[in-house]
């Protein structure tokens, strides 16, 4: 007997606060600890991306090796293996100031949101598939989950920095190891189907040719959209941004996640084609260049909405056309080669984007660098045909 829609859609958010620890607090909130590591290590804009890029090359390992770990062990092992994995390398980050120890902690985060990414996300499509009507909407809830952990660590990091003074970045990486701690025991306490969308034969084929456009779409979006999500909160207080003020930045950010299944449903449903991803990923261009025309409170929070509720819109994009692309058992395998695509462009983004900000002693230059990206990958994407599936 299928589950009803109110169990359905609960499965989906406890497969959510894997990506909200993962992405959410385990990536994400680097950009808020960034200016006082930066400060208190003596960082350069280089060093300060390199850790982003070391995460990301963890993500890129992590999503090679995803769909093998699902094949052997079962989704739902690989979503708790890799969330639990993020916790321990949050408070890995809060027990060292070595730059090596860091790199290796921010790589094991970047492994274990991407594993738990790509088995969260197949399990999270196989579930919706249920309900038909509902499965972009269900989809999109999964896809929300890093909002969750971006508004958590807005809520908490700034005003833990700002009540602990400079070079308390530590104190706030452990709180953030204790909160995620918490946020996981839902997904120790639950059994979702663990062999849902793992199937006994082989997977189909996923020829790289019929979606090559696609992929140098979502390349461009994971090069891009990095330079904003790990530079802002820097621009926000280089421009006096105190700590309210970055608290209701990155709160904007992680709270319009949750507009995002309502305000992108009609077009995700039509997203067979790349034409879902182009507009979504235009919307999202322009949310990261708005910051270049002024820095009023009111022009950066829009700048925040804006690319917030674009942002988690994109990565359903990309699970909403692997689903209509291709048959179940090849999901997994999709997803992860979306994913690894989209790895290797973020992990030249942030070391790219951090040595051009040393080079004009600027950060503008970042968004400008990441708006520009972001605006090609949506050109791109209008190009992408429908695969239909395979058979």
């Amino acid at each position: 007997m299928p589950p009803s829609p109110s169990a359905l859609a609960r499965q989906i958010l406890i497969l959510s606060l894997a990506p909200a620890i993962g992405l959410g607090v385990g990536r994400f909130a680097y950009s808020l600890l960034l200016p006082d590591m930066r400060d208190a290590l003596h960082w350069s804009y280089s060093s300060a991306g390199f850790m982003n890029t070391i995460n990301a090359g963890g993500y890129l390992a992590g999503a090679l090796v995803a769909a093998r770990l699902s094949k052997r062990f079962g989704l739902f092992a690989v979503v708790r293996a890799g969330t639990i994995a993020c916790v321990v390398s949050l408070l890995i980050c809060g027990l060292s100031d070595n730059f090596t120890v860091l790199s290796l902690a921010r790589l094991l985060t970047g492994f274990g949101a991407a594993i738990a990414f790509v088995a969260g996300g197949a399990l999270a499509a196989t579930l919706g598939q249920s309900q038909p009507a509902r499965s972009s909407f269900l989809l999109s809830l999964f896809y929300a989950g890093p909002g969750v952990g971006i508004l958590l660590s807005g809520l908490i990091a700034p005003f833990m920095l700002q009540g602990f003074g400079p070079g308390s970045w530590w104190i706030v990486w452990l709180a953030l190891a204790a909160v995620c701690a918490m946020l996981t025991l839902p997904l120790l306490a639950q059994s979702i189907d663990a062999s849902a969308g793992v199937s006994n034969v082989a997977p189909s084929a996923v020829a790289l040719r019929p979606i090559s456009i696609f992929l140098l779409s979502y390349f461009m979006f994971g090069a891009g959209y990095i330079a904003y999500m790990t530079f802002m909160i820097a621009y926000v207080r280089d421009f006096g941004g105190d700590a309210v003020a970055q608290s209701a930045f990155w709160c904007l950010v992680g709270a319009s996640a949750f507009a995002s299944p309502w305000v992108w449903r009609g077009v995700l449903a039509r997203g067979r084609s790349g034409s879902a991803m182009a507009i979504i990923l235009g919307v999202n261009a322009v949310g990261a260049a708005m910051p270049l025309l002024g820095h009023s409170p009111l022009l950066l929070g829009a700048s925040a909405l804006v690319f917030g509720v674009s942002f988690f819109a994109v990565v359903t994009a990309t699970t909403a056309f692997v689903r209509f692309n291709y048959p179940p058992d090849a999901w997994p395998k999709a997803i992860a080669i979306v994913t690894i695509v989209f790895g290797i462009g973020q992990t030249l983004g942030p070391i790219a984007v951090g040595a051009i900000s040393d080079a004009t002693q600027s950060l503008s230059s970042a968004l400008v660098v990441s708006a520009a990206t972001l605006g090609i990958g949506a050109a791109i994407a209008m190009f992408q045909k429908p695969v239909g599936k395979v058979v």
